[in-house]
């Protein structure tokens, strides 16, 4: 008789989870059995969602079910409430489950930044920032402002709506409608270096797109409604505004969380003080949330574990770099490549700021992607300003995230070797 596989539970069916998923059972084979604990029954591929609702893309949607059979993993359609270290056992929707390890990969949810401005999010209906396009069309707006709320290091989408607008206004024949990007950053994206950033300044330019770096747009507390620039208290003056959301983490009972949330772990994904639970991606307490960023964490996590169980990998810790290519020279062009034109839909380059078009560089998740969606690879792929920036070097904010995670890995360790010399103490004399 075989010996029963190794149990790990995967809570979470997004970027995170699946990364995850596919690590494991590359790495270590048939001595795992894998659980995917998932509320939806789809994997939803949020990055293109942002061109939904000017007809440059869309949100793709891939069968948990289908993914899950392909790799040999059962999948429970419920969500995680609690986990139950002292038992390994997760409490979800459809009842208590077992587990030998549990990564938790639940991902955040976002919430509104404003209260009287319209938040985009990857999950928006395309219906409600069309109605804003169809205001713009019919002339009833003519100036928009996007913000990049304090507390968001994931600026991007701001820029990708701001400039697909301004084309957009530019398409239906509108030349006078201003938009502008209020960021508290230092430089347009500027997390990306400065040679990226001032690509993105001149596609911004070309776009006719205003970027106001180094404000906080702040609510004025005595006036419902207002929106205050600061420094300055300026009042933002727009006919409409576009916020970015904020992350809030899952919180959930049984593991330790910080105000905001988040998951605390170390550079290996483990929770400190928790045994068997690792977890990832947007649910954890690092401060960019990115999907090539979870890809890479789930990676780090999914190798922790196949070494507990055996497997012959040496685990190498989370070390965040984002990795693609900032498209420049879209321009005019861009518009004019259109479906309405007779065009035919347009190619990936001409629709995203990012390359590769799938804008998640996961290791094992973007060519499982690819692979399904028949996707063009290295072929064709056009020129660009490559990015390749190692956050812990760049980023003051990530390099104290990655100090605290490798204090919480010392902790862990330091509770380990007391627990290993306690239960050697306790031990009963050999016979």
């Amino acid at each position: 008789m075989s010996s029963p596989r190794f149990r790990v539970l995967i809570a979470g069916g997004g970027v995170a989870g699946l990364e995850a998923l596919l690590a494991l059972r590359d790495i270590a084979g048939d001595r795992v059995g894998l659980t995917l604990l998932a509320p939806d029954a789809e994997f939803v591929y949020r990055p293109m969602a942002v061109a939904e609702p000017f007809g440059r893309g869309r949100a793709d949607r891939y069968p948990l079910a289908e993914i899950a059979s392909e790799l040999d993993a059962e999948l429970v359609e419920s969500a995680l409430v609690e986990v139950d270290p002292a038992d390994r056992a997760a409490v979800t929707g459809a009842g208590r489950m077992s587990y030998d390890a549990l990564l938790v990969a639940v991902g955040a949810r976002s919430e509104p930044a404003f209260r009287r401005v319209l938040t985009w999010t990857p999950e928006t209906d395309a219906e409600l920032f069309g109605g804003l396009l169809r205001d713009l069309d019919e002339g009833y707006i003519k100036r928009v402002a996007f913000v990049v709320p304090p507390g968001v290091a994931w600026a991007l989408p701001a820029y990708e709506l701001a400039m697909m607008t301004a084309w957009q206004a530019w398409g239906m024949g509108h030349d006078d409608v201003e938009v502008t990007v209020y960021t508290p950053e230092d430089a347009p994206l500027g997390l990306f270096g400065t040679q990226a950033s001032a690509a993105l300044r001149d596609d911004l330019e070309e776009a006719g797109v205003r970027a106001e770096t180094g404000v906080y747009v702040t609510e004025d507390p005595s006036e419902a409604g207002r929106l205050v620039l600061l420094p300055g208290e300026r009042s933002l003056e727009a006919d409409r505004v576009v916020a970015l959301p904020r992350a809030v983490g899952p919180a959930l009972p049984g593991l330790p969380s910080d105000a905001r949330g988040f998951v605390p772990t170390d550079l290996h994904g483990k929770i400190p003080d928790v045994d068997a639970v690792w977890a990832a991606g947007d649910a954890i307490a690092f401060p960019v949330k990115q999907g090539g960023l979870a890809a890479q964490q789930a990676d780090a996590a999914a190798e922790a574990i196949a070494a507990v169980l055996g497997a012959e990998v040496t685990p190498q810790p989370f070390h965040p770099v984002l990795r693609g290519m900032m498209l420049t020279g879209r321009g005019k062009a861009w518009m004019r490549h259109s479906p309405a034109a007779g065009e035919g839909e347009g190619t990936a380059e001409r629709r995203a700021l990012w390359w590769p078009p799938t804008k998640i560089a996961g290791r094992y998740l973007s060519p499982y992607l690819a692979a399904r969606q028949e996707a063009v690879g290295d072929a064709g792929k056009p020129d660009g300003q490559p990015v390749d920036l190692d956050l812990e070097r760049e980023v003051p904010s990530v390099a104290d995230a990655l100090r605290q995670a490798r204090l919480r890995g010392e902790d862990e360790r330091a509770r380990l070797r007391q627990r290993r010399d306690e239960a050697r103490r306790d031990a009963p004399p050999p016979s």
